[in-house]
């Protein structure tokens, strides 16, 4: 498996010029890296402007590997090649290096770039992406690439403090200023340059190439591995390394590189909104950065947002009195490590009397708002307190729990709720202190925490009876001016006291289910199985020509071909079947066939829009202008996956392959709406009129192109 590494851009404060001076003193040695015992020169150009200095070394280093292991591969050093691209006129500096020892069994490639600050030419910038693919080596495979990651991240802590070890050097040499390059007839005359305290230490001058010719090279730089060479700048969609430490915490360098990695990925592939740094960063914590796994779980959570519109529950969702009076639990200040603090009389809540009046998918929906809402004040509490604030603690009094609390439909809700953050609000927990537990409620425990994962678990802590008043309690984890009056604390909670739902309030089990279908369904998407040989059609009637059909759909399960179809006669009712539900946090999908077995492409329908290949994971939004009246049918249809499609790159379609129940089928949430042509202008923004269902979805909407039919896709 290739490793690959992706840094954040590291700013040093100071003027490209006077960087490469500090840089090139890391040659032949540096004694700030013990492994990296001498390098020679191996080639040298310089363009006749003095612009453009190729220096290209082979370096000699001593890996600190066991003496067993470098006995049987038979080398006591390593050999690099370092190609150095110095362009002053662009104040640029690229670096390439690749292994030269053991190159036909393992490849190493590695890239790095010094250039100016986007927005403060006196600011540098730095970043570096390497790859490392370890075909074979006598059997230690996983061995030398244990070693070769640890020796590499270790050489990346220290790149930033070498450089301003050598900057302080300078400095202390009376070399505060380096003059930047001008042409030859802009030379600055003698006078001038004698400004400079003390002149600086010559410019390492970097590997030459044949192809430069004039300061410019016949082709991109780029490694033999395709690492991706690092764009120039620190743009908005890449992340410093200051920004990182102070809002997202300390990560190590291959920590950083997972989350810069997975967000690229989003970027390129995810249609609509980009989840937040810190919520990536929690996808990644919850699965010990694991990025195969954080990207699966985190693409399903993302589905799951969109369909049920989660993103906007706190501005659109109003809780029922019923909760307001009776769920006792909200927000309370802060702990003493700055978390915001959820207190949860569970004890005093009557569980049965809200899952008698409201079902379970009220309940869930309003957990679901208090997990956005402490999202939102994390934000709030990481700019209070100046440091990064991504979890929260909650508070559980359970003073009152008895039986009554195991009822059976109540203890399935607290199940499935469970599930469902679990699935959707990873990392969120930063502490929960269990107080007050009586003896009813291990028989709970049982129940409860098999569905809790491993890393939750750990950060409950559980006191009986009056222990969290002694050494380390409750004290331990919030001032004592927040406790709670009802743990015999000095501050008054606001949270309700809870009580026996009245059974007035309560529903019938058929009002219920009806009730938590709408609750479901407030998102305009529906969904579809689609089989291998039963695609899943619907039917669009068109009477005026030139109206547009729209169309906006994620693949979440499988490939698909997605296909539109004209007739001008009506199709039989459509045969459908049911189902039912197949994950807790979805509510099912359908399967329709409108076009008869015994029609005839060409002859009783015909296509009018060529083939779309959709794959697992991708979103697509189109149009299509019609040209007839008459009947249209949208259909998605099963695509069978080539044998030979083997690719050692991540594809967006294996990111949800290990969901998979079956390899015959697929599945489909999708959007469609008929719009007249003049509300449609040709693109996908025109859509959100007042006329238009599209003014729900999210505001990250494409543009499409103004002909007969378009559709973009995201992948």
């Amino acid at each position: 498996m290739v490793q690959k590494y992706q840094s954040p851009v590291r700013v040093y404060k100071h003027p490209f010029e006077l960087i490469m001076a500090a840089y090139e003193r890391r040659f032949p040695t540096c004694p700030l890296i013990p492994m990296f015992v001498d390098s020679d020169t191996v080639n040298e150009f310089k363009s006749e402007d003095g612009a453009i200095h190729v220096t290209e070394r082979r370096c000699k280093l001593d890996i600190d590997a066991p003496r067993l292991l470098k006995k049987i591969a038979g080398v006591d050093y390593v050999y690099f090649i370092q190609k150095n691209s110095l362009n002053s006129r662009e104040r640029t500096l690229h670096i390439e290096a690749r292994n030269e020892t053991f190159s036909n069994r393992v490849i190493i490639n590695e890239h790095c770039c010094y250039s100016v600050h986007p927005e403060n030419e006196d600011w540098t910038c730095f970043e570096q992406s390497a790859s490392l693919d370890i075909k074979s080596f006598f059997g230690f495979e996983s061995t030398v690439e244990k070693i070769a990651m640890k020796q590499y991240t270790s050489n990346i802590k220290k790149g930033k403090e070498i450089i301003e070890y050598y900057l302080r050097q300078l400095e202390e040499e009376g070399i505060t200023f380096v003059p930047r390059w001008t042409p030859p007839s802009l030379a600055p005359s003698s006078e001038m340059s004698s400004s400079c305290k003390k002149p600086a230490a010559p410019l390492a001058v970097v590997v030459p190439d044949p192809a430069l010719k004039e300061g410019l090279s016949s082709e991109p730089l780029s490694t033999p591995s395709g690492v991706p060479e690092p764009a120039v700048g620190t743009p908005d969609d890449k992340l410093d390394a200051d920004y990182i430490k102070r809002y997202l915490g300390d990560l190590t360098p291959l920590q950083e590189s997972c989350l810069i990695r997975l967000r690229q990925w989003l970027q390129e592939t995810h249609k609509g909104k980009i989840p937040k740094d810190e919520h990536i960063l929690r996808f990644l914590r919850a699965r010990d950065f694991n990025i195969d796994k954080a990207r699966e779980t985190l693409c399903q959570s993302l589905t799951w947002r969109k369909q049920h519109q989660v993103d906007y529950i706190l501005d659109t969702w109003q809780p029922p009195q019923v909760l307001q009076d009776y769920y006792a639990g909200g927000w309370h200040h802060h702990d003493k490590d700055g978390r915001p603090l959820y207190v949860l009389r569970l004890g005093q809540m009557d569980t049965k009397g809200l899952v008698r009046a409201l079902g379970e998918e009220a309940l869930l929906r309003y957990v679901l708002s208090i997990n956005e809402e402490g999202l939102r004040r994390c934000e709030e509490n990481t700019k209070v307190f100046g440091r990064p604030i991504s979890s929260w603690t909650c508070l559980v009094d359970l003073e009152g729990l008895n039986m009554r609390h195991l009822w059976r439909p109540g203890v399935k809700a607290l199940l499935r709720i469970i599930e469902v953050v679990e699935a959707n609000y990873p990392e969120t927990l930063g502490r929960l202190l269990i107080l007050r537990a009586p003896r009813v409620f291990p028989v709970l425990w049982t129940l409860v925490s098999p569905f809790i994962d491993d890393n939750t678990r750990r950060k409950f802590l559980i006191y009986a009876g009056n222990d969290y008043q002694g050494p380390g309690g409750l004290l331990d984890y919030i001032d004592k001016e927040i406790i709670p009056d009802f743990l015999s604390g000095e501050c008054m909670c606001e949270v309700p006291e809870g009580g026996l739902v009245p059974k007035s309030l309560y529903r019938t089990a058929e009002e219920l289910e009806n009730e938590d279908l709408k609750l479901w369904t407030e998102t305009i998407y529906q969904s579809a199985s689609v089989f291998k040989g039963a695609p899943h059609e619907i039917l669009v009637q068109i009477v005026d020509a030139s109206s547009v059909i729209t169309w906006d759909f994620d693949v979440c399960k499988g490939d698909i071909v997605f296909n539109i179809y004209h007739s001008k006669r009506s199709p039989q009712p459509p045969k459908k079947d049911s189902l039912g539900a197949h994950s807790i946090t979805s509510p099912g999908g359908n399967n329709a066939q409108l076009i008869d077995r015994i029609w005839q492409l060409g002859r009783d329908y015909s296509l009018v829009e060529s083939p779309l290949i959709c794959r697992e994971g991708e979103s697509v939004q189109g149009s299509h202008v019609t040209r007839w009246p008459g009947f249209y049918i949208l259909q998605w249809k099963f695509h069978s996956m080539p044998a030979c499609a083997a690719t050692s790159l991540p594809r967006v379609d294996d990111v949800l392959a290990s969901l998979q129940v079956s390899s015959h089928k697929c599945k489909v949430m999708y959007y469609t709406e008929v719009i007249g042509s003049e509300d449609f202008r040709g693109s996908m923004t025109s859509l959100e009129s007042s006329h238009s269902g599209f003014s729900q979805l999210s505001a990250a909407t494409t543009s499409s192109s103004q002909s007969y039919s378009s559709s973009m896709v995201s992948r």
